[in-house]
């Protein structure tokens, strides 16, 4: 159950077995079940997720009740409703697992004890935060003033599992258009 977060701490700090698998300790297997909801819109994010099988999506609702998704990560990536982890306060967002997942989580106390304590693991959570920078503002710079067309193809070079691996309905509703037009695409690509 380890064995992949294992490889992506070794793959990130310079450290022993015997470090690595005290830092492996803090974090607790558990299983989350298709559309499973890991967190509700105002509840108040107390755990972040490493992925070792499934996938995970951030999401919010419209007024009209309409489902926008914000976010998604697959294996090996950690997630969580960073804003609501960050501060405390309630989320904006749901956190949904949209495939049967096999998840490693730790508790936020746990978490910043590691900051804290382990210069390598502040490493890790500093490129965490970097890596979500980049990938939202990327996002940002590639949807603006896109047309329908332009945003399935920077989907495909910059985030191509998200085509592979989730429905149209979801992957339409993170590049703001609607499922059929995602599909007469799909089609023509």
């Amino acid at each position: 159950m380890y064995l992949i977060l294992r490889k992506f701490l070794e793959s990130k700090m310079e450290i022993d077995s015997q470090t690595l698998d005290a830092v492996c300790s803090y974090f607790k297997p558990f299983k989350a079940k298709r559309n499973e909801i890991l967190l509700n819109y105002n509840q108040v994010s107390r755990h972040y997720y490493f992925i070792n099988k499934g996938s995970i999506r951030l999401f919010t609702n419209t007024q009209e009740g309409h489902e926008i998704s914000r976010y998604f990560a697959f294996e090996g990536n950690f997630v969580t409703a960073l804003p609501s982890f960050i501060d405390q306060q309630p989320a904006e967002e749901f956190m949904q697992a949209i495939e049967s997942s096999e998840l490693l989580r730790i508790s936020r106390e746990d978490f910043y004890h590691l900051v804290d304590t382990m210069p390598g693991f502040t490493k890790i959570y500093t490129e965490i935060l970097e890596l979500g920078f980049i990938v939202a503002q990327k996002r940002i710079y590639g949807f603006q003033g896109s047309d329908a067309m332009q945003k399935v193809r920077w989907i495909i070079q910059n985030q191509p599992k998200i085509l592979v691996r989730v429905s149209n309905k979801l992957a339409a509703s993170y590049l703001g258009i609607s499922p059929s037009t995602l599909s007469r695409i799909k089609a023509k690509l």
